[in-house]
């Protein structure tokens, strides 16, 4: 039993345990904060539906979702297309749901999902690129899509690419849903497009 004459040197130990925790907490929660681009907001079924029509899902296709979230649209493109599938998003919580919903759907041999930044993955291999971003967000990601190797699909809910004309577009629930076909030269074409505006 501590000696009463220690009693607050001991109180001041566990004080300054519980204040270090409460600091370690704080600075990983502003981390997290800082280092999320956008934030989680699921999108609609019936968009997700038509996000993956309007990419014309074929058999052989590699869909790569950027800030997958609970991982809806993968999870979909697997059960609706046979397909594989991946997402990737910096939120832990956002990742470790999308997996267990993975589960819960019996896709896990299709689907996988990875806590990583997105303007730091490979998107080379895939065929098909979905994202609900931001606006900001996209246009950052935009020279990496522009360089995607021709043919790659690329399907936007709620945000365009700026000046880059959508091949297509939809409104689906007051919601608008764009797609991309990427083509050769297209930087090229891009900046010619701005000089001549």
């Amino acid at each position: 039993m501590p000696n009463p004459a220690h009693a607050p040197s001991w109180r001041l130990v566990c004080s300054l345990i519980a204040f270090a925790a409460f600091v370690v907490v704080l600075a990983s929660g502003r981390a997290l904060a800082r280092d999320l681009d956008v934030p989680y907001v699921p999108t609609p079924q019936a968009v997700v539906d038509k996000m993956l029509e309007l990419a014309g899902i074929k058999s052989g296709d590699v869909l790569l979702d950027l800030g997958s979230g609970d991982g809806r649209i993968p999870i979909t493109a697997a059960k609706k297309y046979g397909i594989t599938a991946s997402g990737v998003d910096l939120n832990p919580v956002r990742v470790k749901e999308a997996k267990e919903n993975a589960e819960k759907e019996g896709v896990t041999d299709k689907v996988q999902f990875h806590e990583q930044n997105l303007f730091e993955t490979d998107l080379s291999k895939a065929t098909v690129i979905t994202m609900y971003l931001l606006s900001e967000v996209n246009m950052k990601l935009r020279p990496k899509l522009e360089k995607l190797k021709p043919g790659t699909r690329i399907v936007s809910h709620a945000f365009d690419l700026g000046d880059w004309k959508p091949d297509k577009s939809e409104v689906v629930d007051g919601r608008n849903v764009y797609f991309w076909v990427v083509r050769e030269n297209m930087i090229r074409e891009t900046n010619a497009g701005k000089a001549a505006d």
